[in-house]
């Protein structure tokens, strides 16, 4: 398409300036004469203005920042007289553009210039595009006006046939900028001047639609504010007219938990983070989950016991007295309970309560064999300090946040067990217990023993974190107790930050001294008989204890007891037993069979299983303590067996490697020991420790073995009243090995009157009771060849015979 703009003769006009605003052709305005240069160009148009000659004509020439623009609109005056405010005004319609040229004078104060109107011309008929164009900008204006509400200027914009026209008529839309507007102006093409046109309108309309959603997705926000607030204050109401038929106080939840913790007696930051939290709440709906999990976390802040202490019982005396009533023996433990009072006594009458932020709280680990008096220890000890006890069982925990808690997004969320236990306690210096803590396992969920390691350290654990509460906890008041069965299962970094502390396992005698004092008053309330109807001679207790029960604790020998007395209370109910009853050890078999542990010095000697060369006694550490280990050993046959060691009996590297080492020993240092083991190398060698299903390992076996394969050689029986212990090495050195006490109290229960145990052990036996020592004959050996000495009996066939 083409279009031609074609000059016509020049023209002289006063200029009517338009500061900020734009007129174009077809567009009738009405213009305030009160400004002098719109007063002063109406004037000399209509000085100018010749009779019949038609109205007068002035230039509209927009005006921006002073600078007049290079195109203006020849504009006729049709009428003059006074505007809608009563100030005086004319009405100016604009005819035509017109290129304005240079200065000129005229009639009048106004400024006169020469301009050239402009023509324009389209071809026809019209190009396709331009119809299409057209039909655009038409239905874009049809839009946007029908949003506005402005029906009655939809069928003048649809009459307009011309392209100019129908592109000038946007000067009309107020969202056009002066600067679009003289763009509009200056733009002389039509085509273009319609196609700018379209492109201004299609783009407000993109942003009026933008506007509209923002617009409509506010409304539905306040809505539904308001809707939520109109239904609050309905919920308000009919909340206040229960409490006024309750009777309640009135008041809001929000500032209930503001009285609240304003009123609690918490530390500054706990206090500053609980204010936090009540800001949450008063902001947050009640529909919102965050509020309950706001609720739920200062209801745990405030039901702890920030600044509850209980004062500790400061009579040392009075306090061991309390651990002796209820607890037999134990003297490791109860020196160090006595101790720990007696500092914190001298501190608190020196004012040093709290050092650097530190209170004088203690870790303890007991650690001993099952049935000895772990956990009820934790009581005693919290009787006799006059403190709270929690105990706290950790017994197959394998979840890290069942000790540091979970985080609060998590739906169910609940402090760690130790936060629980402070609370439970309600004061921050209790004793708490904490169970089973060897049984502490690992998995995907973390591992609880590495969250115990911020618990259990006293130069830490006065800032503890729980991730529930998310602030700072003082645990350095708590004492801690740990028990536990076995070492090996504590990761080395807990260990280390406990003091430790062992509990071996009871002699005889106090296990007689606890079953009279403690589990046979005990058993009587449970079976329901008076303290005088049954009464156990001591002799009794002591057979139930020796031959009845064989262990490190008293579990077994408490059920011993309630089974004898459940027997005597059916009896008298059956009316075949007359109360009072006094039971001698003689009445033991008919009420409770026959003793399940008898001693190998008591049984027949045919029948002891040393009666025969090869068959050593040695001592081990259990999990359940001290006990008696059996070696056999036998060779094969030459001519039928394979030659070789052969181990049975579920044995661990280091004792198969135990065995290795004396078969070697007594190989090397056979002719020495005057023992035939030329024909060894032609034999089968097999070593078996009885009760097969029971995995065993580790060294202290080495010289039981090399004893059992020495009586086998030379056919002397070892003696039955003979136990040992101790790693040998290749040299025949008799080397260290731990749980000496245990393994001499397993020898005393089992009848055993003497022990060997190596030379560098012999300071280990300071820890054994002296009434255990005064029964045994101990030997601290430093090599095997005295072990043989003293535990193989006198030779009763040659050597030759025996081998």
């Amino acid at each position: 398409m083409a279009s031609e703009s074609m000059a016509s003769a020049p023209l002289t006009l006063p200029v009517l300036p338009l500061d900020d605003e734009v007129v174009l052709p077809g567009m009738v305005v009405p213009l305030d004469l009160s400004d002098n240069d719109v007063r002063a160009a109406v004037e000399a148009a209509q000085a100018a203005a010749r009779p019949g000659a038609g109205k007068p004509r002035v230039l509209l020439v927009p005006r921006v920042d002073g600078t007049y623009a290079g195109t203006g609109v020849l504009g006729t005056v049709e009428q003059v007289g006074r505007l809608s405010d009563g100030d005086p005004g004319a009405l100016v319609r604009g005819r035509g553009r017109v290129r304005i040229g240079a200065g000129t004078t005229g009639p009048g104060a106004a400024l006169w210039v020469e301009g050239t109107a402009v023509e324009e011309t389209l071809p026809d008929p019209l190009p396709g595009s331009v119809t299409e164009l057209v039909k655009e900008y038409k239905a874009l204006a049809t839009t946007w006006l029908k949003k506005r509400g402005a029906w009655q200027v939809v069928d003048r914009v649809q009459q307009i046939d011309g392209v100019g026209a129908l592109a000038d008529n946007s000067g009309y839309s107020p969202f056009l900028t002066v600067a679009q507007r003289v763009e509009l102006l200056e733009t002389a093409d039509p085509v273009a001047r319609l196609r700018l046109a379209a492109a201004r309108l299609r783009e407000h309309l993109a942003e009026q639609e933008v506007a509209e959603t923002i617009a409509k997705d506010v409304q539905e926000g306040v809505d539904k504010q308001q809707r939520e607030f109109l239904l609050r204050r309905q919920l308000e109401a009919v909340r206040k007219e229960l409490r006024d038929l309750n009777g309640e106080a009135e008041g809001d939840e929000s500032d209930d938990y503001r009285a609240r913790v304003e009123a609690a007696d918490l530390p500054e930051k706990v206090r500053e983070a609980a204010l936090k939290e009540v800001e949450k709440l008063e902001r947050s709906s009640d529909q919102s989950p965050e509020g309950s999990w706001i609720r739920t976390w200062l209801d745990t802040i405030l039901e702890l016991p920030w600044n509850e202490r209980t004062e500790d019982r400061y009579d040392i005396r009075g306090a061991r007295a309390v651990l002796d009533a209820e607890h037999a023996g134990l003297d490791d433990v109860k020196e160090r309970i006595t101790e720990y009072l007696a500092v914190r006594k001298r501190r608190a009458d020196r004012g040093l309560g709290v050092v650097g932020g530190r209170r004088g709280g203690a870790v303890l680990a007991l650690v001993g064999p099952p049935g000895v008096g772990k956990t009820s220890l934790g009581e005693s000890v919290a009787h006799a300090m006059g403190r709270a006890f929690v105990r706290v069982a950790l017994g197959g925990v394998r979840d890290e946040a069942e000790i540091r808690g979970h985080r609060r997004t998590y739906v169910g969320a609940l402090p760690g067990r130790i936060v629980r236990a402070i609370k439970e306690a309600g004061s921050m210096n209790p004793v708490v217990l904490l169970d089973e803590i060897d049984k502490v396992g690992s998995d995907f969920r973390g591992d609880p023993a590495a969250a115990l390691l911020e618990v259990l350290d006293p130069a830490q654990n006065h800032t503890f974190r729980d991730h529930y509460l998310e602030v700072e906890l003082d645990l350095s008041d708590v004492v801690f107790l740990a028990t536990a069965n076995v070492l090996e299962s504590i990761p080395e970094a807990l260990l280390d930050r406990m003091e430790l502390v062992r509990l071996d396992g009871y002699t005889e005698d106090e296990k007689v001294v606890i079953a009279r004092d403690h589990l046979l008053p005990r058993q009587l309330e449970r079976a329901g008989l008076e303290s005088g109807e049954v009464v156990l001679e001591e002799a009794s207790l002591r057979k139930l204890a020796g031959e009845y029960t064989r262990e490190a604790g008293v579990r077994t020998l408490e059920r011993a007891i309630s089974r004898l007395l459940r027997k005597v209370a059916a009896q008298h109910e059956l009316g075949d037993r007359e109360l009072p009853f006094t039971v001698r050890p003689e009445d033991l078999r008919e009420l409770i069979g026959r003793p399940h542990h008898v001693p190998e010095s008591a049984q027949d000697p045919a029948e002891r299983r040393t009666s025969v060369p090869g068959v050593a006694t040695g001592l081990a550490v259990t999990g359940a303590g001290g006990d008696v280990l059996f070696v056999e050993a036998s060779l094969a046959d030459p001519e039928t067996g394979a030659a070789g060691l052969t181990l049975t009996g579920q044995l661990g590297d280091v004792m198969k490697e135990s065995a290795q080492i004396a078969l070697s020993f007594l190989r090397s240092h056979g002719a020495e020991l005057e023992l035939p083991v030329t024909g060894l190398k032609d034999r089968g060698v097999h070593i078996h420790f009885p009760a097969g299903a029971v995995p065993k390992d580790g060294p202290s076996a080495g010289v039981t073995m090399t004893t059992a394969l020495a009586s086998l050689l030379s056919g002397r029986l070892v003696r039955t009243d003979v136990a040992m212990t101790g790693e040998v090495s290749l040299t025949g050195r008799v080397l260290p090995i731990g749980g000496v006490k245990q393994k001499l109290l397993a020898a005393h229960r089992a009848g055993i009157t003497t022990v060997v145990i190596p030379k560098r052990n012999e300071a280990d036996l300071d820890d054994v009771p002296a009434e255990i020592l005064e029964k045994l004959e101990v030997h601290p050996v430093a090599d095997v060849r005295q072990v043989l000495e003293i535990a193989l009996a006198p030779a009763e066939v040659p050597v030759g015979a025996a081998a």
